[in-house]
């Protein structure tokens, strides 16, 4: 079985590109493929200041954000979120404009 027959029978997420991605809908394999759009989509937009929601948990999904965002060159820096954006759950990012903008 491949890749794309687990995936089958699986509708697509739609997501508003309002600069909140909330991982919770996503399986946790797919979340470097999701962010990675996310932010490009974001960036094409202008918006540079997206919130990650990732949860609680263990912290395992925050670490994994947190290890993709601190090696992609799209992002100036990012931080926990603070009280009423999500605290611990959530990872605030601040991202480089895209050239000419």
């Amino acid at each position: 079985m491949g890749k794309d027959d687990e995936r089958e029978g699986e509708e697509p997420v739609q997501i508003p590109i309002d600069g909140t991605l909330d991982l919770h809908l996503f399986q946790p394999r797919d979340v470097p493929e999701v962010l990675d759009a996310y932010l490009d989509a974001c960036r094409e937009k202008g918006i540079l200041h997206v919130r990650v929601v990732h949860g609680k948990g263990t912290g395992f999904q925050k670490r994994r954000v947190e290890e993709l965002l601190a090696r992609d060159p799209r992002v100036r820096s990012f931080r926990p979120g603070g009280a009423g954006a999500g605290g611990w759950g959530a990872t605030l990012v601040d991202l480089e404009p895209l050239a000419g903008r």
